[in-house]
């Protein structure tokens, strides 16, 4: 102790002098500019914390923070909270775990309006139309979506159980059901809409992508498909990489698909269809709209540019930066802008963001008619930059995918949109199912096409929609109900389908009441004139 004494004024003396020293050579290496704009802002927080007025949460106060940052940069570099963060990567993913099951708050009940094909819900015998009363004893009436969800998820391996209402048979039954990994599909449907045209609908581009068009395209081809319409609208995008793969499956050689280009140079990219596959020679017409973005844009640009096959519909929406996903300490993420992405022609999809405000909305007040535009003529007064197909036409960049055949979507009236507003729909479907359904079941069996060729919605039965809407405050308006009658009538058809057949029932009616879908099935001689010059030049 007293040798520690003795020593004791040194070790002041060495601590005193190692601060005076880093002080000094604090001032001779001074903090980078960065460091100290992420300083004073530390700064302000902790002043504001410990002097103003009222408490303030400063979790609240640092996010509100990084948003204000990035407001000054693109649209696209967010900042996303942890619970976000974590749905976001089971999107991508393509899985989470729960029990699988699709499900509408109607009137305060969770009502079932789908089990997951191959989910535990679905092996425990649960059904459309479901009502969910209890959930491990608790009384489920009057949840919210986000309470439902926080409930029926869980590690896989975990029970939940399920006091169900059902009311085709007037029973309640107590359902056990054992969570599992629960697949997120990108792929809505595949079928073959007659003997020779197949269809696919890409919801997203997530990890499982690829391999579920393999698949979906195996089983079309095995159907007897001659010609595929790819329906990419309102798909928001997702990963590049799946986007090229897909392209790769219907472009042949060694075409390049898309570049990117960033500041930082490893982070240019150039992707290549690289594989031989069966469909490169099948008729292919791609259906687009304003809510096709980002791996959306570059499956359509690719095809397009290579003259490969048609693209139909309405412009898509003109997102062509990549970003980068950068977890954080608490779970939460930034994604950050680190490139730009080029279709094959060297065309720039990403429309301008100058004015932020506009961004988003621009789409929404766009006006498009019916024309057919394969010289593109219709973007001539345009002062974006011009670029050559294969074939040598004209296409034009910094605007997303203009279609080759513009064709509106179906318009609906204001009483439509009501209808849909206030989900009466579904709601009026569920009705009808939860007193008629076991005896359509019965009638048409597994038959979609029986079903599709026989069943009808009765001017009895649209009379009781209407009288149905009145009662959930919706008025009739008589001139939007004749001048969407028969939209109507199949919109209703397309649900009760849906009921009996899953999605595939539900797509296989409404499209014969989409516009855009009847028109590509028009134009497949002009798709076949495509694939003709693409083989002659080789």
């Amino acid at each position: 102790m007293k040798n520690f004494l003795r020593i004791a004024p040194y070790f002041i003396i060495i601590l005193l002098l190692g601060i005076l020293i880093g002080i000094k050579m604090n001032n001779f290496f001074p903090l980078s500019e960065n460091k100290k704009q992420a300083k004073k802002i530390a700064d302000i927080l902790e002043i504001t914390q410990e002097l103003y007025v009222d408490s303030v949460n400063s979790k609240k106060m640092t996010e509100d923070a990084i948003k204000g940052i990035f407001s000054r940069l693109d649209p696209h570099t967010v900042y996303i909270d942890a619970d976000e963060q974590k749905n976001s990567e089971e999107e991508l993913s393509g899985n989470f775990e729960g029990i699988g099951i699709e499900f509408q708050i109607v009137n305060d009940s969770i009502t079932v309006v789908s089990p997951i094909t191959g989910g535990p819900s679905q092996l425990a015998g649960i059904m459309p139309g479901d009502r969910i009363i209890k959930i491990d004893g608790s009384n489920a009436v009057g949840l919210v979506n986000k309470e439902v969800i926080k409930k029926l998820r869980g590690q896989k391996g975990t029970s939940v159980e399920l006091l169900i209402y059902r009311p085709s048979t007037k029973y309640l039954s107590s359902f056990k059901i054992i969570r599992d990994q629960i697949n997120l599909f990108s792929i809505d449907v595949s079928l073959m809409f007659d003997k020779e045209i197949g269809y696919i609908n890409l919801t997203r581009f997530s990890e499982s992508t690829f391999d579920e068009m393999q698949n979906a395209l195996q089983d079309l081809n095995s159907k007897g498909m001659k010609k595929l319409i790819f329906d990419l609208r309102n798909n928001p995008g997702g990963l590049l990489k799946q986007a090229a793969m897909v392209a790769d499956l219907f472009i042949d050689g060694n075409k390049l698909v898309v570049s990117t280009k960033a500041r930082i140079k490893d982070f240019n990219e150039e992707l290549r269809a690289v594989e031989k596959y069966p469909y490169e020679n099948t008729p292919l017409i791609i259906l687009v709209n304003g809510g096709s973005a980002s791996a959306s844009e570059i499956v359509a640009g690719a095809i397009q540019d290579w003259d490969r096959g048609l693209i139909v519909g309405e412009t898509t929406f003109g997102k062509g930066l990549v970003q980068h996903p950068v977890q954080l300490s608490d779970g939460s993420a930034v994604r950050i802008t680190i490139a730009k992405y080029f279709t094959p022609s060297g065309r720039e999809i990403q429309r301008s963001y100058k004015d932020k405000n506009e961004y988003y909305k621009e789409v929404l007040q766009r006006e498009e008619v019916d024309a057919e535009n394969l010289k593109h003529s219709l973007e001539n007064d345009s002062l974006k930059p011009k670029y050559k197909t294969m074939n040598d036409r004209t296409v034009f960049g910094g605007g997303g995918i203009t279609p080759d055949y513009i064709v509106e979507s179906n318009k609906i009236s204001h009483y439509s949109y009501e209808l849909m507003r206030h989900n009466v729909y579904y709601k009026f479907v569920r009705d009808f199912l939860d007193r008629k359904g076991n005896a359509l079941r019965e009638l048409y069996k597994n038959n979609l096409k029986k079903f599709a060729e026989e069943f009808t919605v009765s001017e009895k039965l649209l009379d009781q929609f209407q009288r149905f809407a009145e009662k959930l405050d919706v008025k009739f308006d008589q001139i939007g109900f004749l001048q969407d009658k028969e939209s109507i009538r199949i919109r209703l058809k397309a649900l009760i389908a849906r009921d009996l057949y899953n999605n595939k029932g539900w797509y296989f009616i409404m499209l014969k009441n989409d516009r855009q879908f009847q028109k590509a099935i028009h134009l497949f001689s002009e798709a076949q004139n495509f694939m003709q010059k693409q083989n002659d030049e080789k």
